[in-house]
């Protein structure tokens, strides 16, 4: 296992967002943390402030990341443009990581989160690292760009990993949720009003949830992991879950019965080989039922714990 972080200067781009504002939050505690971001949302930014996190607006789109400290130790990107158009999004995820990494060539790791929706949809295949990628999300029109600018993006971390000798770590994440939501969180409030909950007609729809603290505890492992050629790695909960799963444990939580569509216009399951992350950073801690059930005690503390 990895040793610790101490005492870096740790950069995490798309700090407003639900993934990597805890991480920023939880690196703050002990490293300088510098967040960037387009800080659209003032409150957003005052809470990281809050927190000790040094805030440097950006625009990955324009290439205006001149603002950053060129002399960070360590580079975190979680920041993901889904406007449904081809061109923001491409110039904003591939476009805006080759301005991010060039910026910071010099630092000793980066590590870019991506996604397990670049997978070509297969039905029940467990996906390993090496295999077919593909338009995951094409079948929903309102992220029609996103596992294609997903996968332009991986091209280009692979690239910059070679031409500026930066160690590098792709991370292919899974389902994350937590306090500040999810899919899961999505379920649930979808339960809470009496909607249906689109599954593949396919059943199960399995992934793998992770939980915000194995993401937080999982980060400095897999900078830590970072290599030239990059390190490419499946990221996810230990256990897989379905959604029906989930939703049926969410129900016993919430005394909500979960209402499916079942449908061939919603993604197919994503099940994932975590062997190779097994060995690079080990297993997650939370399960998924223990993390639904704190995702709901803390979206929903008014509700009757079942």
């Amino acid at each position: 296992m990895p040793p610790p972080l101490t005492g870096k200067t740790i950069l995490i781009n798309g700090v407003t967002g639900q993934v990597a504002e805890p991480v920023a939050q939880a690196l703050a505690v002990d490293h300088e943390v510098v967040g960037a971001a387009r800080f659209r949302d003032p409150a957003a930014r005052q809470r990281l402030e809050a927190a000790g996190i040094r805030c440097v607006p950006i625009d990955l789109a324009s290439g205006d990341v001149g603002g950053l400290p060129r002399d960070a130790d360590l580079v975190v990107n979680f920041a993901v443009a889904k406007s449904n158009d081809w061109d923001t999004d491409l110039e904003s995820n591939s476009g805006g990581l080759a301005w991010l990494m060039e910026h910071h060539q010099g630092a000793d790791a980066f590590l870019h989160c991506s996604t397990t929706g670049i997978y070509k949809p297969m039905g029940h295949h467990v996906f390993a690292e090496g295999d077919e990628l593909g338009d995951n999300h094409g079948v929903w029109p309102f992220l029609r760009t996103y596992s294609i600018s997903k996968i332009a993006a991986e091209a280009t971390a692979r690239w910059a990993a070679r031409r500026f000798g930066l160690p590098t770590t792709i991370a292919r994440l899974s389902v994350p949720y937590g306090p500040r939501g999810g899919w899961p969180a999505i379920h649930l409030e979808m339960m809470l009003n009496g909607n249906e909950i689109p599954v593949h007609v396919d059943a199960p729809s399995v992934y793998h949830p992770i939980h915000e603290d194995d993401i937080v505890a999982m980060v400095p492992r897999l900078l830590a992991a970072a290599s030239t050629p990059a390190t490419v790695v499946n990221w996810g909960g230990s256990q897989a879950a379905s959604i029906e799963e989930w939703c049926g444990h969410l129900g016993e939580l919430t005394g909500c019965t979960p209402s499916f569509a079942p449908t061939r216009d919603t993604i197919d399951s994503v099940q994932i080989d975590l062997t190779r992350m097994h060995e690079l950073v080990g297993p997650t801690t939370v399960g998924w039922r223990e993390g639904m059930q704190r995702m709901v005690a803390s979206r929903h503390p008014e509700l009757p714990r079942s």
